[in-house]
């Protein structure tokens, strides 16, 4: 295929996701420690990756939410990912893997900037995994506003690693 097809699909792909994926506001979002660990048969020495996340973030000095990156895992090892009716796909623990990511920045009103869309990998290392059961979200960044760039962040929680104010 020819290289702007390829860009058009795969924004395609990131927007469809982005537009799937209901908004919550940051103050009104859970953290993942107030959730279940599983959500339907998990098996036995697996983790829980989320297949797709959009970083948000409420900027109490402008008060707005910034829309922040989305993120979404592309494949895994070189395949496509099997994603769980809850959004999450299932990982080994204490295993290497290659998992090929999809961001994409937002508009303010939440919309996707097709223009801004990358790829990158983020590796999977057999340390990176060593207790099964667990949920993980991997954002596009850090945080949600002033950052440029896909820099894939692996974190136990929904929010941002760290807070824009």
């Amino acid at each position: 295929m020819k290289p702007v097809v390829t860009l058009l699909l795969a924004s395609l792909l990131v927007l469809a996701g982005c537009q799937s994926s209901p908004e919550k506001s940051p103050a009104n979002e859970p953290d993942n420690a107030s959730q279940p660990e599983s959500s339907g048969s998990q098996a036995p020495n697996t983790v829980l990756l989320s297949a797709h996340h959009c970083l948000s973030e409420y900027l109490r000095e402008q008060g707005r939410v910034h829309y922040g990156p989305c993120l979404k895992i592309i494949s895994v090892n070189d395949t496509t990912p099997q994603v769980r009716d809850d959004g999450f796909i299932t990982l080994p623990v204490a295993t290497a893997v290659i998992l090929g990511t999809s961001c994409v920045y937002r508009h303010a009103d939440g919309s996707p900037i097709p223009a801004t869309m990358e790829t990158t990998d983020f590796l999977v290392t057999p340390q990176t995994f060593t207790e099964p059961g667990k949920r993980w979200y991997l954002h596009a960044q850090t945080q949600a506003s002033q950052v440029i760039g896909c820099e894939p962040t692996l974190s136990r929680s929904k929010k941002p690693t760290y807070r824009t104010d």
